[in-house]
């Protein structure tokens, strides 16, 4: 059922499985736990959580015949990735590089859901998938994330293959995707604008081909129409969760309307390079204007978008398979990836 859009309204909740809602409910107690509120994580606890909730890398294929495995990106800066891929392919595979969720200050590859996220990208739209653990705020803010995140693409390029994959699965670096939820949404925008300006022109092997910033994490000191009508009412993202993430992430004494969280056309400079946009939407999440709005931008900056909307998609609704929709969005990004991909070399033998 598609929320009702007026002021003053208070949309029903979209149903949703008992066992969705059960994952919500914890997932968020788990949040709310361990976010103190002058910006802190408790990490004691945390750290409790992260090993209930973390996945370990299984280099034998599942059901849908996806491995997955480790490897060290920058280990005095704990930046590593979790690579997910077939055993063997007889073409080359685009690749897919993703970052987690978790409101810039929690979570990483290994998190159950993240993990699940990755494996149905691998399967359902037929990429390498390398998922980047980037540093966690507050502890490491703002731009310790999206640095993290531009030398993992940095390593990949001058590797010019993902590390332990082996000639068995030869990939296609020049049909490199961006992809990340939440306030991997973010990262992915600010990342890709940073290898579009500063590192693309000299790139040795990768080059992006495209961006899938899901439900993306912006922000601003306004209060927004979606804030306020579905505040209280949306499961995951509420006024109070959202300041706590940008307090911690931001630069102190920094407000919400910081370039980071607050992409507008004046802070917006991308270049020609920057790549096509497939944006995901969803209906029931309270960040869905900034993230139309950030569509704005992009248009009036010559990108070439296209907004997937879910009128019924709570934040993050695509991880839980039990959702409808959520298969709905992986043929969307296939559909986008396949699209994209850099056309295949002209062969000159005679």
């Amino acid at each position: 059922m598609e929320a009702a859009a007026g002021h003053g309204q208070r949309p029903m909740p979209a149903p949703l499985p008992l066992g969705v809602r059960l994952q919500l409910a914890g997932l968020t107690a788990a949040i709310d736990a361990v976010e103190r509120s002058d910006g802190t994580v408790n990490r004691c606890l945390y750290s409790v959580i992260d090993r209930l909730l973390s996945k370990r890398a299984n280099p034998r294929p599942d059901g849908s015949g996806v491995r997955s495995y480790d490897f060290t990106v920058d280990a005095s800066r704990g930046i590593w990735a979790r690579v997910f891929a077939p055993v063997s392919s007889a073409v080359p595979l685009p690749v897919v590089v993703y970052y987690h969720g978790g409101g810039f200050a929690l979570f990483s590859p290994a998190i159950g859901p993240f993990n699940g996220v990755c494996r149905r990208l691998c399967s359902d739209v037929g990429a390498v998938v390398v998922s980047v653990n980037y540093r966690l705020a507050p502890e490491h803010r703002y731009p310790a994330a999206y640095d993290d995140g531009v030398d993992a693409l940095r390593f990949l390029d001058e590797a010019g293959v993902v590390p332990g994959l082996g000639d068995a699965v030869p990939v296609d670096l020049a049909s490199c995707f961006l992809a990340g939820e939440s306030a991997g949404g973010n990262i992915v925008h600010h990342v890709a604008k940073r290898w579009a300006a500063e590192q693309q022109p000299s790139a040795k092997s990768l080059r992006l081909a495209g961006i899938i910033p899901v439900q993306p994490y912006f922000g601003g000191e306004e209060r927004t129409e979606s804030e306020l009508r579905l505040e209280g009412v949306a499961p995951v993202v509420n006024l109070e969760r959202s300041d706590f993430s940008w307090k911690a992430f931001l630069p102190v004494g920094a407000t919400r309307d910081h370039p980071a969280a607050h992409v507008t056309d004046e802070n917006a400079e991308l270049t020609k390079a920057f790549p096509p946009t497939l944006l995901v939407v969803g209906g029931f999440d309270p960040l869905q204007d900034w993230q139309r709005r950030y569509a704005d931008v992009l248009r009036r900056k010559g990108v070439k978008v296209k907004v997937a909307e879910y009128p019924d998609g709570f934040h993050g609704f695509y991880g839980f398979p039990a959702v409808a929709d959520a298969g709905k969005v992986f043929q969307e990004m296939k559909a986008f990836v396949e699209s994209n991909m850099a056309a295949p070399a002209k062969s000159t033998a005679r």
